[in-house]
């Protein structure tokens, strides 16, 4: 069974086959004109169900287009449309019910344990869509955007700005994988979690820790963030705002990188919050790369996911 739910849990070269899959099927994508449905996919015919605790544009968007590029179908399940969750079935029942339907299954929800306690009940494999703990398949089209605007990311300095979320911590997995440098700037008060920071410590990662983001990003060849107040944040908006005032990405603190650095956001953004306009939409920013290349990288994950 092979289930996508961190990169840390996929070992170092079956990622970069996956991410070479996703170039090889981006590029043929382009060429034949966005039509493109791979003769060898091993998801010809098959079924991906979706299921969205959390809401979404770029995730349901790119699977839906991904699994039917590859030859399949899809099905997509709100969690307000199931019985699990409101004490009608366990999760156990629903994992039997599920498998029998499909043959891949994309889960995006808040608790990563939903995932985790799933991914050992259900028989069919299972993807990481995004939890309150992980995002792996952003950090996959990161990376394949950055190399594809850069060349290979092992060796590079990428440095992460801002909140110490689920995402920076998928950041960190990917440092490790890829074998890149990673500088997390962030406040003392929002760090990412401790168990992946030991876990990226344990197999020697190039992870470095900084309160001041100017000396966080200098040099660096990308600068990465996201939205300050995630989905579901149960905080104090307008203390965290203020706590986070100084690692907004803008001029000023771009600066300090090198003159091509790239400039990624997970999306949606919350202009004038963790990025300005200006930077935002300047030349340095790849977000609309990024986001359409989740729809290649989420290609290559469901083909290796369905592979033997």
């Amino acid at each position: 069974m092979r289930h996508f739910l961190d990169l840390s849990q996929v070992d170092k070269v079956e990622l970069k086959n996956i991410l070479n899959n996703a170039k090889k099927m981006k590029k043929n994508y382009m060429q034949d004109k966005k039509v493109y449905v791979s003769k060898s996919s091993n998801a010809r015919d098959k079924l991906l169900l979706m299921i969205f605790e959390k809401p979404s544009t770029r995730t349901r968007l790119s699977f839906d287009l991904a699994m039917r590029q590859l030859g399949g179908q899809t099905i997509v399940i709100n969690s307000t449309d199931m019985h699990l969750g409101k004490g009608e079935e366990t999760i156990e029942d629903t994992a039997k019910v599920i498998s029998g339907f499909s043959d891949v299954v994309m889960l995006r929800t808040f608790k990563h344990q939903t995932l985790v306690k799933l991914s050992k009940l259900i028989q069919v494999p299972l993807i990481n869509g995004l939890t309150n703990h992980s995002h792996p398949c952003q950090l996959l089209s990161d990376v394949l955007t950055f190399e594809e605007k850069k060349g290979s990311i092992d060796g590079a300095k990428l440095a992460w700005v801002g909140d110490g979320n689920n995402v920076s911590n998928s950041a960190i997995e990917a440092a490790v994988q890829f074998n890149f440098s990673l500088n997390l700037c962030v406040p003392k008060n929002y760090m990412p979690s401790k168990k992946i920071l030991n876990w990226a410590k344990s197999r020697k990662g190039k992870i470095e820790i900084f309160n001041d983001p100017k000396k966080g990003v200098k040099d660096v060849d990308c600068i990465m963030t996201d939205k300050w107040i995630s989905m579901g944040d149960k905080v104090d908006k307008n203390k965290k705002k203020k706590n986070l005032k100084k690692f907004q990405i803008n001029d000023n603190l771009i600066q300090y990188a090198k003159s091509d650095c790239l400039f990624m956001h997970v999306l949606p953004a919350a202009r004038g919050d963790e990025v300005t306009d200006k930077v935002m939409d300047g030349n340095n920013s790849v977000v609309w790369d990024q986001a359409e290349n989740r729809l290649h990288g989420q290609k290559a994950i469901i083909d290796w996911c369905l592979s033997n």
